[in-house]
C-alpha cells in the first residue's frame, strides 16, 4: 500500500506544478507574462495549497483510508476539468471589466485556480496520515513523502516547460492531468476494496 501512496503523492506534485505553469500560458494573451502576472499566479497557488494543507490535515484524522483519499484525486480532476471549457470565456470577461493587468491576473488566477488547487493540496496531509505507523517514525516518513512530492512537482515543471507546451495544445495537457487524476483516484479506490475484500476472508 506505501508504494501505492507514493505513487499517488507523486502524480499529485505533477499535476499541480503543471497546472501552475500552465495558467501563465492561459493568462499571456490577456495580461502577458511580466512579472505582475506571475506574482499574481505563484501567490493564488501558495495561498490555496495551504489552505488545502489545512483542510487535508483536519480531513485525514477521522477514519483515514484510501477511499477517502482517492476521492481527493476525483474531486481534483472534477474541478480541473471544468478549465478547458470555461479558461477562455472567463478570462475574455474579466479582460473587458479589469484593466489594471496586476488585478485582472491576481482576479482571474483566483477564479480559474484556486478551488482546484486547494483540492490537490490536500494530498500531501493525507498522504502522511495514511503512512504514518507510530509517532517515532513520523518525521522520517514525513521527509520520505515530502521529497517523493517534490520530485513530482520537479519533473512535472522540467516536462511541462520543456515538452508538453512545445507539441499539445493547452486544453489537451489539462485534459491529460485530469485523466491522471482520475487514473490515481480509481487505483485509490480500487485498492481500498480490494484490502476490504482481504480482510474479509
Amino acid at each position: 500500500m506505501n508504494l501505492i501512496i507514493y505513487l499517488l503523492a507523486f502524480t499529485g506534485g505533477f499535476v499541480i506544478m503543471s497546472m501552475e505553469l500552465l495558467g501563465g500560458r492561459v493568462l499571456a494573451p490577456y495580461f502577458g507574462s511580466s512579472i505582475y502576472v506571475w506574482g499574481s499566479i505563484i501567490t493564488v497557488f501558495m495561498m490555496s495549497l495551504s489552505l488545502g494543507y489545512l483542510i487535508g490535515g483536519r480531513w485525514s484524522v477521522k477514519q483515514p483510508n484510501l477511499l477517502r483519499y482517492g476521492s481527493i484525486f476525483l474531486g481534483g480532476a472534477l474541478l480541473m476539468y471544468p478549465l478547458v471549457l470555461f479558461a477562455e470565456p472567463t478570462m475574455q470577461w474579466i479582460f473587458t471589466r479589469v484593466e489594471d493587468p496586476r488585478y485582472g491576473s491576481l482576479l482571474a488566477s483566483t477564479i480559474l485556480f484556486m478551488v482546484p488547487t486547494i483540492i490537490l493540496g490536500m494530498i500531501s496531509p493525507y498522504s502522511v496520515r495514511l503512512l504514518v505507523k507510530s509517532v517515532e517514525g513520523s518525521g522520517q516518513v514525513a521527509g520520505r513523502l515530502y521529497f517523493v512530492s517534490t520530485l513530482g512537482s520537479a519533473l512535472g515543471t522540467l516536462f511541462t516547460s520543456f515538452y508538453f507546451v512545445l507539441h499539445f495544445e493547452i486544453n489537451s495537457i489539462l485534459i491529460m492531468l485530469t485523466l491522471a487524476l482520475l487514473s490515481m483516484a480509481i487505483i485509490a479506490i480500487t485498492c481500498h476494496y480490494r484490502g476490504m475484500g482481504a480482510e474479509k476472508t
